[in-house]
């Protein structure tokens, strides 16, 4: 009896080995997952077109939440946006997804670019480049001790945004960002005519500290360097000069509309 007991257990196994083999032999295999979009770490401007605007502000859509339908941003931690150049938006955007730029609130952005392509990208980049960047006001404030007493907040700013300090190694602003702070697309310098004071003195902050993620730290080192030397005062002026810096065009426009309109 205990010996017709082990076989007929023995059986049952050897019928259950020979059930999993014939499962394993017959069972159709579980579909592969779905290819992985590997963020690009840069865009290849060699595999892609000029950016599309008319497509670019499909893709845009999810930008408006934080900078606005029209880049224009009023919340001063997201940065306008609009007038930026293709080149300067589509790399920045490339940089978040793959994880190189991670300061303030790029991580917000992460979900939104990782699954862009580059041409996504350099869509995007071309509508907020036909964008017109609007401007807020400088701090007229007088300076009450120090080195700048008696001058207003933005004057310092100005004086280093367009003189810069030689004695410091501090250039000129405008020899990269142009007198409007218009920026320069061919090296991708951004456009910053307009930007958010708090914004404006964040990145400088941050160039100043001199640590970034990012692999190629050629742009990074530039600002670093100009950074290094600025005090807290200056990077407060310098913020809000170009918080209200535009072109001057832009009041002549202005007042023509509010005259027809008063007409």
């Amino acid at each position: 009896m205990r010996h017709a007991r082990v076989w007929g257990i023995a059986g049952l196994a050897i019928a259950a080995v020979g059930a999993v083999a014939y499962a394993q032999t017959t069972v159709a295999p579980l579909p592969d997952n779905p290819p992985v979009v590997a963020a690009p770490l840069e865009i290849d401007w060699g595999k892609t077109v000029a950016g599309d605007a008319q497509a670019g502000q499909a893709k845009a859509a999810a930008c408006a939440a934080c900078h606005a339908a029209d880049g224009n941003s009023s919340v001063p931690v997201y940065p306008r946006i609009a007038g930026q150049s293709e080149s300067y938006i589509a790399r920045q955007m490339a940089l978040i997804a793959s994880g190189q730029r991670t300061s303030g609130a790029a991580a917000a952005m992460v979900p939104f670019v990782q699954g862009l392509t580059p041409q996504d990208m350099r869509d995007i980049g071309a509508y907020f480049a036909t964008q017109k960047s609007g401007a807020g006001l400088a701090d007229d404030s007088v300076v009450a001790e120090g080195p700048y007493k008696d001058m207003k907040y933005f004057e310092i700013g100005q004086r280093l945004y367009r003189g810069g300090d030689a004695a410091r190694g501090i250039p000129a602003c405008l020899a990269c960002h142009g007198p409007t702070g218009a920026g320069n697309p061919g090296p991708a310098y951004p456009h910053i005519g307009g930007q958010h004071q708090d914004y404006v003195a964040a990145r400088l902050q941050a160039y100043q500290a001199g640590t970034t993620t990012e692999t190629d730290r050629t742009m990074f080192d530039i600002m670093a360097q100009v950074a290094k030397p600025l005090t807290a005062e200056e990077i407060t002026a310098l913020a809000t000069y170009l918080q209200g810096l535009h072109d001057r065009a832009d009041d002549v426009a202005a007042a023509g509309s509010a005259t027809a309109a008063a007409h």
